[in-house]
């Protein structure tokens, strides 16, 4: 999976925890935008910081898996929808 921190845009706190439990390669945001699936993480300020992109779903729902174990919530979660050319949305409840 690529990820990559959109600039301009301000981590948050959680973030370290993003990057160790994930197995993520630094990437462009062009290259991440061209992966199949993607995952959007929101900061607390509520903007969109970092993409994750994925090219299988496996890879795609073991990602889900393991921001729902950091206690992250998936606002896109009850939709089919994708919002901001994301399939997953991420952030603090």
């Amino acid at each position: 999976m690529k990820t990559t921190l959109l600039e301009g845009k301000k981590p948050a706190k959680f973030d370290k925890h993003i990057i160790g439990n994930l197995l993520l390669n630094v990437s462009t945001p062009e290259e991440v935008r061209q992966e199949k699936l993607l995952i959007g993480i929101r900061n607390e300020a509520g903007e969109i910081y970092r993409l994750i992109g994925a090219t299988k779903h496996n890879s795609f729902m073991n990602a889900i898996e393991e921001l729902f174990d950091l206690g992250l919530v998936d606002e896109l979660q009850d939709t089919d929808a994708t919002q901001d050319g994301c399939d997953a949305i991420f952030s603090e409840a």
